[in-house]
This record gives structure tokens, C-alpha cells and sequence, in this order.
């Protein structure tokens, strides 16, 4: 990207950090921030897919590999976003795990404990090691990416569901205590989205027949894509939206109506 670019657009001079961004949602709001000006850290488990897309986005980005369940990693990511833009304007916690279909008292504790772990113990963590820099500096955004699952939940997902409904809860608490900073905390709830988790919802098979059941619960009849997030998400993050904090945006179609 070169300097002209990135002294143009919504989030132009911005150093952000969108985790789970090598595919899906991540991918597509990286992306996004990069058009819009913004300097973006790619953080994922996947670093092969972190490095493909970095590349394809040019200077403007780095790729950083992160367990976001990880004490140790989330501070060596905070480290080297740091490092690398000078500060840390936005956080983006899209980094999430999704859950096969089944009844909710057959779910193994060991997947209980990876839902829990990837979908909400991230969000403390990178609290836990950005929040006090955006409190020096008094400013910053930081975007959760939940669901239309912790507002109106499937059958058969329920501790997905939960994870995500404490994502929305944690997202109005951070938001209410960081207000006092000009911290501003928002998050995302989409549908079900034409991304590579879709098949881990409808059992692990994607096929014409599952995806229409789907899509006879969303009234505008289509799933979200990644291009549906990232525009939410460049303005929740931008001065747009100086004045909107604790705010959970269904981005879903009418599914929650």
C-alpha cells in the first residue's frame, strides 16, 4: 500500500489487530481496514494463511501466529502489534471455534472447555494486554465478533450459544467501564455465514439441502459474508461511531426479528 492509500479513508492513520484473520470474517474486515487506510496485524493459529493474505495485502500488514486462548501469546501479540505500528488503535476479537450439532448434555468437557477458551477467555486476554495502552493513550475501539446465537440460540448448539451470549454481555461491560477512557467497546452479532466454520453447524456436511434450512430462517434469505462484517465493522471502528459504545449490531438478515 503506498503512503497516498493509506492517508486516505475511514480508519486512515489506524493500527489494528483483527484476530482469526487468515479466513472468513477475520480475512474479509483485514481486508477491509487495509482499503480504509489502517495498518492491519493478521493474527491467527494458521500462519501459512496469515503470511497468503498478508501478502496479498501488501505492506499495510504483518502476520503474527497466536493462540488467542494463550496468555503468552495474546502478550506477544499485543508486543509485536505494538512494535510494528507504534500503538494499537483497534482490536478486533473475531477469533472463534464453532460446535457440531448435538444435545447438550453429550458435549465432551474437553470441547466445552475449547468453546469457552477460543470464543470468550480471548476476549479477557486481549483485554488483559491491550486495554491498559488505549487507557494511556485515552483512546481506542475494540469489536467483538458474537452471534445471532447469544440472542435468539439454535437448538443443539447451546454452548456455542452461550459462549457468544457472553461474549454480548461482556462486550456491554467493557464497554460501560472503559467509557471514563474514550475506550469505546462494540460487538457484531452475524448469522450463519458463508464461511469455512458453516460446515462445523450443520454437522461437519455442506450440502444444498442443509444450507436451505438455514436460509428459511433469515428472512432476507441469504447468509452473512465476510464483505456484510467488514463494512460494520469499519464504521463501529471509525470516528463515525465516536459516540456508539456498547452496542451488539445484528448483521443477520432479520433472522433475530
Amino acid at each position: 500500500m503506498t503512503d497516498a492509500a493509506e492517508s486516505k479513508g475511514r480508519l486512515a492513520g489506524k493500527v489494528a489487530i483483527v484476530t482469526g484473520a487468515a479466513s472468513g470474517f477475520g480475512a474479509g474486515i483485514a481486508t477491509h481496514f487495509v482499503a480504509e487506510g489502517a495498518k492491519v496485524v493478521i493474527a491467527d493459529l494458521n500462519l501459512e494463511g496469515a503470511q497468503a493474505l498478508a501478502a496479498q495485502l501488501g505492506a499495510a500488514t504483518t502476520a503474527i501466529r497466536a493462540d488467542v486462548s494463550r496468555d503468552a501469546d495474546v502478550a506477544a501479540l499485543a508486543e509485536a502489534a505494538t512494535a510494528f505500528g507504534g500503538r494499537i488503535d483497534i482490536l478486533v476479537n473475531n477469533a472463534g471455534v464453532g460446535q457440531g450439532p448435538q444435545a447438550l448434555e453429550t458435549v465432551a468437557e474437553a470441547e466445552f472447555d475449547r468453546l469457552f477458551a477460543v470464543n470468550a477467555k480471548s476476549v479477557y486476554l486481549t483485554a488483559r494486554h491491550i486495554v491498559p495502552a488505549m487507557k494511556a493513550a485515552k483512546s481506542g475501539a475494540i469489536l467483538n465478533i458474537a452471534s445471532t446465537g447469544g440472542v435468539s440460540p439454535r437448538p443443539n448448539l447451546a454452548w456455542y450459544n452461550a459462549t457468544k451470549g457472553w461474549v454480548i454481555t461482556a462486550t456491554r461491560a467493557m464497554a460501560i467501564e472503559l467509557a471514563r477512557w474514550n475506550v469505546r467497546v462494540n460487538a457484531i452479532n452475524p448469522v450463519a455465514g458463508d464461511t469455512p466454520l458453516l460446515a462445523t453447524f450443520m454437522g461437519g456436511v455442506d450440502t444444498p439441502e442443509a444450507r436451505e434450512r438455514i436460509l428459511t430462517t433469515i428472512p432476507l434469505r441469504r447468509l452473512t459474508t465476510p464483505a456484510d462484517i467488514a463494512n460494520a465493522a469499519v464504521f463501529l471502528c471509525s470516528d463515525e461511531a465516536a459516540m456508539v459504545t456498547g452496542v451488539a449490531l445484528e448483521v443477520d438478515g432479520g433472522r433475530c426479528l
